[in-house]
């Protein structure tokens, strides 16, 4: 089962907490993610080994951020 990191962002973009999990694959890690957020954190994205596979929210070339 892979290992995921999990880290959540501060307004600032500094790391506020994360945490490690072994998860089935990436949705499973998404997944919890969400499910782990704090309201205080608008930011989070999940790595596997040194790939970021998921960042919320999403931003569009011109930095906007995506619903």
């Amino acid at each position: 089962m892979p290992s995921f990191e999990i880290c959540y962002l501060d307004s600032d973009g500094s790391l506020a907490c994360s945490f490690s999990a072994m998860c089935a694959n990436e949705t499973h890690a998404k997944i919890l993610a969400h499910a782990m957020k704090l309201s205080a954190y608008k930011e989070f994205e999940v790595w596997q080994d040194r790939t970021l596979v998921y960042k919320r929210p999403q931003f569009s070339e011109s930095g906007q951020a995506l619903q």
